[in-house]
């Protein structure tokens, strides 16, 4: 995918912030059981995979329909047809680690039977 480079410097810059959060958080409980180191690294993995998570969807060429000419846009999922851009919408999703996202999308609507898609693709 085009354009991820951009976040590949945050994305270590991330990481080594999570491996020194770690190495400080276990300095700082000598006695934690293995449940709680577990814990207090999901806690910080899910952190950084929730942000991940939006910017991959959001570099998606899904994301943006309006820019797109009506060959390249998505296709309805129900029957097909190509979607027609209805502006930017924000939703907010859970991960399955119980992180929210928001994303900021277009929202497109499928001319032939009305579905409405968020986000596109």
């Amino acid at each position: 995918m085009a354009g991820l480079e951009r976040f590949e410097a945050r994305w270590q810059q991330e990481s080594a912030e999570i491996l020194t959060g770690m190495k400080d958080w276990r300095v700082q409980h000598p006695t934690a059981t293995f449940r709680q180191i577990e814990a207090a690294l999901d806690e910080r993995l899910a952190g950084m995979r929730a942000r991940m998570l939006a910017e991959l969807a959001l570099a998606s060429r899904a994301a943006d329909q309006s820019g797109q000419r009506p060959e390249g846009r998505a296709r309805c999922p129900s029957c097909g047809a190509r979607l027609e851009p209805r502006g930017t919408h924000r939703r907010t999703v859970v991960t399955d680690r119980g992180k929210t996202v928001d994303l900021e999308r277009d929202y497109a609507v499928c001319p032939s039977c009305g579905t409405g898609v968020f986000p596109p693709g």
